[in-house]
């Protein structure tokens, strides 16, 4: 009983020590601002996998206050976002705010743009703010803690454990790709020597 009670003094402080270094690691979400010229347009991708749920919120935000403290009136813009292979996932146009979620049918770049609307044109620039969350981060974890009755260091090491799942998915991702490539790569300087 003492052999036990000891392994278990000696295994909590270890314990404690690294998941309080995963909970520094795990960065939460943040949104990124983009400025929008008043002609042009923003845009911004990423690689995603197949399978992968996707959630996003965006927001106009005006630069400038007007002098007398008043609300400042916003721009309107358009999004769209668009999959791999061109299909249009989510098209607004004539708003100062908007959301969009999916689960991507297919592998590549994802592309989300912005761009000022005709109808501002008093606006010489302004900030698209846009909270971006994929896979394991846009996860409800409130819904699934009340779901399975779990909280404190077992909602945290489910957490962990849908890190570790999406990391190992990735990695056999990235490496069915390269092996891809050096197929390809391998059959194009066959050909050339034949």
């Amino acid at each position: 009983m003492a052999e036990k009670l000891d392994r278990w003094t000696l295994m909590t402080p270890a314990l404690l020590t690294l998941l309080c270094s995963m909970g520094f690691l795990m960065t939460p979400a943040t949104a990124i601002w983009l400025t929008i010229p008043n002609t042009g347009t923003k845009c911004v991708s990423e690689e995603i996998q197949s399978n992968v749920v996707v959630l996003a919120d965006y927001y106009v935000v005006h630069d400038a206050l007007d002098v007398n403290h008043d609300q400042p009136h916003l721009p309107t813009i358009s999004a769209r976002v668009t999959s791999p292979y061109g299909n249009n996932l989510h098209h607004l146009e004539n708003v100062t705010q908007g959301q969009f979620a999916f689960t991507t049918t297919e592998s590549g770049n994802y592309l989300a743009c912005f761009w000022m609307d005709g109808k501002s044109p008093e606006a010489s620039s302004f900030s698209v703010s846009l909270d971006w969350r994929t896979g394991i981060a846009a996860k409800d974890w409130e819904s699934v803690a009340r779901k399975e009755k779990i909280e404190g260091v077992e909602l945290e090491l489910r957490k962990l454990e849908g890190i570790v799942d999406s990391i190992r998915e990735n990695l056999v991702y990235l490496k069915n790709r390269s092996r891809d490539e050096g197929s390809k790569r391998k059959n194009e300087r066959k050909s050339r020597l034949v």
